[in-house]
Formats: C-alpha cells, sequence, structure tokens
C-alpha cells in the first residue's frame, strides 16, 4: 500500500506544483504591478492595495474577477486593462510571488 501511495504522489507532483504557481515565473511577470503596488508588494499609495503576503487564493481570484470584469469599485477600470492579458499561469504565478513576500 505503501508504494502505490509513494507512485500516486510522484505522479501527481507536477500538477500540485502547476496549481501553486511559479514564484520566479511571477516575479517576471510583477514589473508593471510594481508602479501602484510598491517593488516589494507594498504600496506607497494609501489607496491602492499591499500584494505582499496576501493569500494566494485571494490574489488569484481577485485578478480573475478583474480580468472577467465581475468586480466593480476602486481602481477597477485600470485594473481590467492590467488583468486582461494575464493568462490562467501568469495569476497563478503572480499570486504565487506576491504570497511568498512579508
Amino acid at each position: 500500500m505503501k508504494k502505490a501511495a509513494m507512485i500516486l504522489a510522484l505522479a501527481l507532483t507536477p500538477f500540485i506544483a502547476n496549481a501553486a504557481g511559479d514564484a520566479a515565473a511571477g516575479k517576471a511577470k510583477a514589473g508593471i504591478c510594481a508602479a501602484c503596488h510598491g517593488a516589494a508588494g507594498i504600496s506607497a499609495i494609501p489607496t491602492y492595495p499591499n500584494l505582499a503576503g496576501q493569500k494566494a487564493a485571494y490574489i488569484e481570484s481577485s485578478l480573475k474577477a478583474y480580468k472577467n470584469k465581475s468586480r466593480k469599485g476602486g481602481q477597477s477600470a485600470t485594473m481590467y486593462g492590467m488583468a486582461a492579458p494575464l493568462s490562467d499561469a501568469d495569476i497563478k504565478n503572480l499570486a504565487a510571488y506576491y504570497s511568498g513576500l512579508k
């Protein structure tokens, strides 16, 4: 039974890693985010949220909601344009990057 569990775990590893996103790829994609959210995910502008340390699931759901224009208010009009070109992988990667920052 232990051998079967180990084989299953090894088989699923690429999917689990992909589900979490790639923080290095997220960092490479985060340059445009820094203009409003700060280079380290800490915004200097009080009305813009800090992204550093946010939960990955929250960042993902927020970016997806901006991408499909279901999130309203605040800077949503700006965020629609920022999120529109992001792929699902980009969103996961950005979420992994920002959630890993202190």
